[in-house]
């Protein structure tokens, strides 16, 4: 199925229909061309999928401001709550204008960033039934605090975790702790009943991010 521009600019997002009726749709925040090549390789599932790209990275994902992680990056302004409102008020209801029926269930995926975001999206709408967190960049400060007192305000029914094995082996004091909220967050949502999806994967954080985000699909659709 051919991607349907929705809009253009900052975000770009692109709808990949799927071809039957009452089919889940899954809201896909990515990097460039990404996306793309998730789509493609979910071909089979005959999903909907909307895939936001182009984005701010460090702005619309980041759920409150937080220093640079180093001299040569731009801080993080905590922009969430605004990229969500878009979804939330914009590109959600033109998708499902656009796809065949209503979908069986809405759910939000994204890797490194944008898994935090999705993370954090549970939160703050009642959207989103099912969630992936790819190499969520669950360092960030302040959010296992949060995530652990802020319950979703939709209980999912399902949470995929993932990680790559090497990306806490860092000296960066921040990026280090990462495997160690993953884990706690993944056990915080087990307690809360969510079936709570984990895999520990081969290599560091850059390492086959489409074949990692597309395992974390196919783990919350199954």
């Amino acid at each position: 199925m051919e991607p349907v521009l929705l809009t253009e600019g900052f975000p770009t997002v692109c709808l990949y229909p799927a071809t039957s009726p009452e089919r889940p749709l899954l809201v896909l925040n990515s990097i460039a061309e990404e996306g793309d090549r998730v789509a493609e390789a979910c071909s089979d599932l005959d999903l909907s999928l909307l895939i936001l790209r182009d984005l701010h990275w460090d702005d619309d994902l980041s759920p409150w401001p937080a220093p640079a992680l180093s001299k040569k990056d731009p801080p993080f302004s905590g922009g969430a709550d605004a990229h969500l409102a878009r979804i939330r008020e914009e590109f959600l209801p033109e998708a499902r204008r656009r796809i065949p029926g209503d979908p069986s269930f809405t759910a939000i995926a994204g890797y490194s960033m944008a898994g935090l975001f999705a993370l954090y999206a549970l939160t703050r709408c009642d959207l989103f039934s099912r969630c992936a967190s790819m190499s969520g960049s669950l360092w960030y400060p302040g959010v296992e605090d949060y995530l652990k007192r802020t319950a979703p305000m939709l209980p999912p029914e399902r949470i995929y975790l993932s990680l790559g094995d090497k990306e806490a082996k860092t000296r960066h004091p921040v990026l280090r702790s990462v495997q160690d909220v993953t884990e706690h967050l993944r056990d915080h949502y087990r307690t809360l009943g969510i079936d709570t999806r984990w895999e520990l994967n081969p290599g560091n954080h850059f390492t086959d991010p489409v074949s990692r985000t597309v395992r974390g699909i196919r783990a919350i659709l199954d």
